[in-house]
C-alpha cells in the first residue's frame, strides 16, 4: 500500500514546477505593487546614509538608466519580501508530505523562527550598524575630497550587508537544527565557545567597516545568539548514542534488582 501511495518522480517534478510558478507570480505581483512606492522604499533604505552625509549632499546617479534600473531592483527586493509568506507556504507544502510527524513538529516552527531572526538581523544592521559604518566611510572626506555615493552602488552595498546580517542572526536556528539531528551537542558548543567568539570578531571585522565600534556591534549579538543556541541544543537536541535519561536508568536498575531478589528467595 505504501508503495502504491508514493507519487512517481515526474509527478514530484510537476508539483515543484507548479509551486515555483506560484512563487514567481507572487513575487511579480509584490514587485508590481512595490513599484508604485519605489521612491518611498528607496528613501527609507537610504535614510541612514542621508543622515550621515553633510548637509545639502545627496545620492546621485551617473548613468541615464541607472535610476530606472535601481528602482526596478528595489521593487524586486520589496516584492520578494511581500511574497515571502507565499514562498514559505509553498516550500512547506512541498516538503511536508515527505516528513515524519516529529520532523513536521520541528520544521514548521523552525521556518517561522528563521524568518523572524532574519528580519531581526536586517533591522539590527539598518538601525545600529549602518549609522556608525557610514560615518566611518564619510570621515575620509575633506576639503578637496567629496563623497558622491551613487544609487546603484549604495543599493548593492546595503542589500549585501542586510543579507549578511540577516543570515548571521540565523545562527541559533542553524545550530539547534544541527543538535536535533545529533550532529552537535551542548557540551561541544560549550567546549568550543572561545573559538566561536574569536570567529565572531573576525567575521565582524570582515563584514563591517574597519572600526572597533561596528565590529563590537556585530560580534556582541552573535555571541549572545551563540549562547541562545546552547540552550536550544539543550532543550531540543538529540542525546548522544549510549546515553539515557537518569530516570530511565533508575527504572532499569530497579527492574534488574527485583529479579535478583526473587531469585534469592527461590534459591
Amino acid at each position: 500500500m505504501q508503495e502504491e501511495d508514493k507519487l512517481p518522480f515526474t509527478d514530484h517534478l510537476e508539483e515543484l514546477r507548479t509551486r515555483l510558478i506560484r512563487c514567481f507570480i507572487a513575487v511579480a505581483i509584490g514587485a508590481g505593487a512595490a513599484y508604485g512606492f519605489k521612491e518611498v522604499i528607496f528613501s527609507l533604505l537610504t535614510q541612514p546614509l542621508i543622515d550621515a552625509l553633510p548637509k545639502g549632499d545627496t545620492i546621485v546617479f551617473t548613468g541615464l538608466p541607472e535610476a530606472f534600473f535601481t528602482y526596478l531592483r528595489v521593487s524586486l527586493l520589496a516584492g520578494l519580501l511581500l511574497a515571502s509568506p507565499v514562498i514559505i507556504f509553498e516550500i512547506w507544502m512541498f516538503i511536508a508530505p515527505g516528513l515524519y510527524k516529529k520532523e513536521k513538529w520541528v520544521m514548521a516552527p523552525a521556518i517561522l523562527l528563521s524568518v523572524l531572526f532574519f528580519t531581526g538581523g536586517a533591522l539590527f544592521g539598518y538601525f545600529l550598524v549602518f549609522p556608525f559604518g557610514f560615518k566611518f566611510f564619510l570621515g575620509f572626506a575633506s576639503e578637496s575630497i567629496r563623497a558622491l555615493p551613487t544609487m546603484r552602488e549604495y543599493l548593492s552595498f546595503a542589500s549585501k550587508l542586510l543579507m549578511a546580517f540577516g543570515l548571521a542572526f540565523e545562527l541559533p536556528i542553524f545550530l539547534t537544527l544541527l543538535a536535533i539531528m545529533g550532529l552537535v551537542t551542548p557540551a561541544f558548543l560549550r567546549k568550543n565557545r572561545k573559538y566561536a567568539v574569536v570567529f565572531f570578531f573576525i567575521f565582524g571585522a570582515i563584514l563591517t567597516p574597519p572600526d572597533v565600534v561596528t565590529q563590537i556591534l556585530l560580534a556582541t549579538p552573535m555571541i549572545l545568539l551563540y549562547e541562545l543556541s546552547i540552550f536550544g541544543a539543550m532543550a531540543f537536541g538529540r542525546r548522544p548514542l549510549g546515553t539515557t535519561d537518569p530516570e530511565e536508568e533508575e527504572e532499569e536498575d530497579g527492574d534488574t534488582r527485583l529479579p535478583t531478589v526473587k531469585d534469592d528467595k527461590e534459591a
